[in-house]
């Protein structure tokens, strides 16, 4: 068939949202690169307190990286990052394309894309970004039970498929009892042509690299380390990270850190990307992350592609993954467990070394754009012969 055409639907691209949006990104190029001809729809919205909008144009094309993003007003309701303009666009040129991949759940503007493109006869794929987890419906339960079942459940139930980004993902999500056709295929990790060479300290450097958010397990982290501190372990923790969304939240969270014991061992980095975010991680030893719930996991895979062992909970979706190539630690939610799995790392130079070895080249081998986009254009493919 001649080259494909691909709309990506995500609600925003602002790095206020984190790494499940920008990873919409690394996507279109790896495809762009293979010949698929890729258009980004989505807002303009750059968080969801009062902040302004991205300085973008709004309804044109902006061209990089050999795929096209038009960016959408957010209105009227500019906190759900909604467009009516996106909406009406996608209407009017959904003929245009064979396959839409929308990302989100439960945000307004992608649950009604995949209704116009079910109405347009537009094949759609729903990546759903942890929404589907259990722990995450927790959070406005009821709400989310009746948007699901009334909103989210007909998009599911004709969905080409559903794209997971790992088994576990796939294994718990809810589909409010829609039978679908699912699609477990990671994301990848953005490389920089040359890493920047390894430094090393006089004490274990121990990496926070992720959204200063509840669910990322800082709670947890805090007495797992004040124990290991008690027991005259030595190490340096930095936390690198914000969250514009709950800023309270982040002041309450890094003001424990600091008044307690831990306080000399500490750095606050804040936000950090580009080549400062992989010299930040080539500087560390180990990199934790004890999240409640984790579809996939972008940082992990991130500090793994950078030569580092991590410490996670099996929250984290790809847990057994790094479980099975012995890239790393694995604790459960629980603070003793934690504590435990921190202490063998930290006091194991020689592990920690072996383990960062076994995670770049898992890393290299698992989240790679290229081989990525290979899966994907297969299974795009296969999705719009079978429509």
């Amino acid at each position: 068939m001649s080259s494909l055409r691909i709309l990506q639907i995500v609600p925003a691209l602002s790095l206020v949202y984190g790494g499940p949006s920008q990873m919409v990104l690394g996507l279109a190029k790896a495809l762009a690169m293979q010949g698929v001809e890729v258009t980004i729809l989505t807002t303009a919205a750059n968080g969801d307190r009062g902040q302004p909008a991205l300085d973008v144009p709004l309804g044109k094309p902006v061209f990089q990286d050999g795929y096209r993003i038009l960016y959408f007003p957010c209105a009227p309701f500019r906190r759900y990052k909604f467009s009516v303009d996106l909406l009406h666009w996608l209407a009017d040129h959904a003929q245009e394309f064979d396959l839409a991949h929308i990302h989100a759940l439960f945000s307004p503007v992608s649950t009604a894309a995949a209704t116009i493109a079910r109405l347009k006869k537009l094949p759609y794929v729903m990546r759903p970004l942890g929404t589907l987890d259990p722990a995450d419906l927790q959070k406005k339960r009821w709400l989310k039970q009746l948007y699901g079942t009334l909103l989210e459940r007909p998009n599911l139930s004709h969905a080409a498929a559903v794209h997971f980004t790992s088994t576990q993902e796939a294994k718990i999500s809810e589909r409010f009892g829609a039978v679908t056709r699912d699609w477990v295929i990671p994301l990848g990790v953005d490389l920089p042509s040359a890493l920047p060479p390894i430094t090393q300290s006089t004490v274990p450097h121990l990496l926070f690299l992720s959204r200063i958010d509840r669910k990322k397990g800082l709670e947890l982290l805090l007495p797992a380390l004040e124990q290991l501190a008690a027991e005259e372990i030595p190490f340096h923790l930095t936390i690198a990270g914000t969250n514009p969304q709950d800023p309270d939240y982040e002041k309450s969270i890094l003001d424990r850190f600091q008044t307690s014991c831990l306080a000399s061992r500490i750095t606050l980095s804040g936000f950090v990307s580009g080549p400062a975010k992989w010299a930040l991680l080539r500087s560390a030893d180990l990199f934790v992350l004890p999240s409640y719930y984790e579809n996939f996991g972008i940082a992990v895979a991130e500090a793994m592609a950078a030569g580092v062992p991590v410490v996670i909970s099996d929250r984290v979706h790809i847990w057994q993954e790094i479980q099975q190539s012995e890239s790393g630690w694995i604790a459960t939610c629980e603070v003793s467990s934690l504590t435990d799995q921190l202490r063998s790392a930290l006091q194991n130079q020689t592990e920690r070394q072996r383990r960062g070895q076994n995670a770049q080249a898992h890393a290299q081998t698992t989240y790679e754009w290229k081989a990525i986009g290979d899966r994907l254009i297969k299974a795009y493919t296969q999705a719009v012969t079978l429509a």
